[in-house]
């Protein structure tokens, strides 16, 4: 289960709406749901967490290009938003592992015989094991609003309360949980 919700920065403080993610399916989708509630381009970040399982905080000001940061890159990457994720930040590293190691199974595939279901997941999974299980992305994405590296590598379970709080917005973000 996914909990995702968009903080956007305003004069009056932090705004925070629970945010539909059924419908992205890219980077793009998700960076334009963002920019959508952004106040004059203000700083909107947007919280994604599976179940304690992983985090994932994305940061738009403006038209610049999305700042992302990943708590367990290999946790992300084996679920749907996660690897939205983590593929940007890792670029097509994780297409080109999980096709290398297609084309090295003598299956039968390589004369173009289709995938059962089974040898795709086996793919899937072999891309996600390339990713590390650790922290990816920009360390540094909340550092300017009070959330340094340290205690942002620091984080566990409830971390996104925690970063709400540093913000200055856990009574908002409590608000649409």
């Amino acid at each position: 289960m996914y909990f995702a919700a968009l903080l956007a920065r305003t004069e009056d403080g932090w705004e925070a709406s629970d945010t539909e993610i059924d419908d992205v399916e890219t980077l793009s989708d998700l960076t334009e749901l963002a920019r959508e509630a952004s106040v004059d381009e203000d700083t909107v970040i947007v919280f994604i967490e599976q179940e304690d399982a992983w985090f994932g905080l994305l940061r738009i000001e403006g038209e610049d290009d999305p700042r992302i940061y990943v708590s367990d890159g290999a946790a992300a990457a084996r679920s749907s938003y996660g690897e939205i994720l983590t593929k940007e930040l890792l670029g097509d590293d994780l297409d080109d592992d999980a096709a290398d190691l297609d084309a090295l199974d003598l299956d039968g595939t390589e004369d173009g015989e289709p995938l059962d279901q089974e040898d795709d997941e086996d793919a899937s999974q072999a891309a996600a094991d390339a990713v590390p299980a650790a922290p990816v992305g920009d360390r540094l994405i909340l550092a300017d609003l009070g959330v340094s590296e340290s205690m942002l590598l620091a984080l566990e379970s409830d971390a996104l309360a925690e970063i709400a709080d540093a913000l200055g917005a856990a009574e908002v973000l409590e608000s649409v949980r």
